[in-house]
């Protein structure tokens, strides 16, 4: 069957990379793609904003089965769009992306459902947030309702940084995500990313990842929209998975049909392993990015062959072949991330560090000008290695950075520091 892959980053590209080799795949389409994707998709002029363009493109070209990468796509109801014109895709309507594109609906579903989460409140005015504020412990997050690009989470030590993160949001400094506020007590522990493919009655979870978010070594400085990952998490044991599937995803799913919303898509749930036991932090509705990368690297199992089982439902019948080995990837990102990337430096060695054993490099930001691969975006690449061990896999990945020529970029030297503390 023909494919259309909707996004452009290092997350569609390790798609991309792995639907590539189903033997169901006659052509696969990606809109807008980048210059890694072309490698292995054709990539197309497509506004996915434009849902009468991506439906007419469906048309023309026999697309059987749509892939949406992004939340924004999502929230912004293109599944909804797609079903309406009889394209089967994968991914939830709007009303179930709400997951991620409402922080409070979220909140108020886990509280409808006895999910375990941090206590909150949820406003839609500066002066009831800051009231609220007054009686609460501290550090304490803020965080912006709506889709922010990552950037609409504060975590604020003092009462001076929580007001002013409050400010910010209904300032306008996340657009109209800031409409309205969510502020929650700040969970401690270890953060852990799990996913699980729903077709709106059943959950199938995928093997256990963690990334990195804070831009500089040790885990310290701003938050990013990941810089590393690994996969398997030494912190997702057996039992903190079943634990949740049990008590914060299947209740999710349950809930979400209760409402007469079924969620349908990949579900992904920021977790934070805590002294009592796993808390969501926050759901997003599409695969993790950088996770993807290192999920990608370790599935055996058909890819298209499990989307289309999520797309028609039949997921209980359905089972995900892993790999034992480990996967490891390292964020290169351009200088300036994550505020204002430099953009338009020139990367070389690509080909060099390809040779490497066990490794894959999955674009993020990147386009080429004639023959030269320039930098285009925040976090341009992802090179990712495996291993039998995450050590293992780590050191293939910086084998093949140290072969990367690439002076307007930069990476953390430590991905993977959680995972080797616990080993030794």
């Amino acid at each position: 069957m023909n494919v259309l892959l909707i996004g452009s980053g290092g997350r569609e590209h390790a798609i991309a990379w792995a639907l590539r080799s189903s033997p169901q795949l006659d052509k696969l389409f990606c809109a807008p793609g980048n210059a890694g994707i072309a490698d292995v998709a054709e990539c197309v002029r497509l506004d996915p904003a434009d849902h009468e363009a991506v439906i007419r493109f469906c048309g023309e070209h026999n697309v059987e089965l749509v892939v949406i990468g992004p939340e924004a796509p999502l929230v912004a109801g293109l599944g909804d769009a797609l079903g309406a014109a009889g394209v089967r895709y994968f991914g939830p309507t709007k009303a179930a992306a709400q997951l991620e594109g409402s922080k409070g609906f979220t909140k108020d579903l886990c509280r409808e459902a006895n999910i375990p989460t941090a206590a909150y409140g949820r406003f839609g005015d500066a002066a009831s947030a800051k009231t609220y504020l007054a009686s609460q412990a501290l550090p304490i997050v803020v965080k912006a309702d709506g889709l922010a690009a990552g950037k609409g989470v504060i975590i604020a030590t003092t009462r001076d940084e929580a007001e002013a993160a409050i400010d910010a949001c209904f300032s306008g400094a996340f657009g109209a995500a800031g409409s309205e506020v969510v502020i929650e007590d700040f969970l401690d522990g270890e953060e852990a990313s799990f996913f699980a493919l729903c077709d709106g009655v059943t959950a199938l979870p995928l093997v256990s990842a963690q990334d990195h978010k804070r831009v500089g070594e040790g885990d310290t400085g701003p938050n990013t929209g990941g810089m590393g990952a690994y996969s398997p998490a030494p912190v997702m044991t057996q039992d903190i998975t079943d634990r949740v599937m049990r008590e914060i995803i299947v209740p999710t799913v349950e809930a979400m049909a209760k409402r007469g919303t079924p969620f349908k898509g990949v579900l992904f749930a920021g977790l934070m392993i805590t002294t009592s036991g796993p808390q969501l932090i926050e759901y997003n509705v599409r695969f993790g990015d950088p996770e993807t990368q290192v999920l990608m690297m370790r599935l055996k199992s058909d890819l298209l062959a499990a989307l289309l089982a999520t797309a028609d439902g039949v997921l209980k019948d359905f089972d995900l072949r892993w790999s034992e080995d480990a996967a490891l990837t390292v964020v290169m990102a351009a200088n300036g991330y994550p505020g204002t990337p430099v953009k338009g430096t020139e990367i070389k060695g690509l080909e060099a560090a390809r040779l490497v054993p066990n490794v894959e490099i999955f674009h993020a930001g990147t386009r080429c000008d004639g023959d030269r691969l320039l930098a285009d975006g925040g976090r341009v690449l992802n090179v990712t290695g495996r291993g039998r061990t995450v050590a293992e896999a780590r050191d293939a990945a910086y084998a093949a950075i140290a072969k990367i020529d690439w002076p307007g970029g930069f990476f953390r030297s430590d991905i993977g520091w959680r995972a080797l503390q616990r080993r030794d």
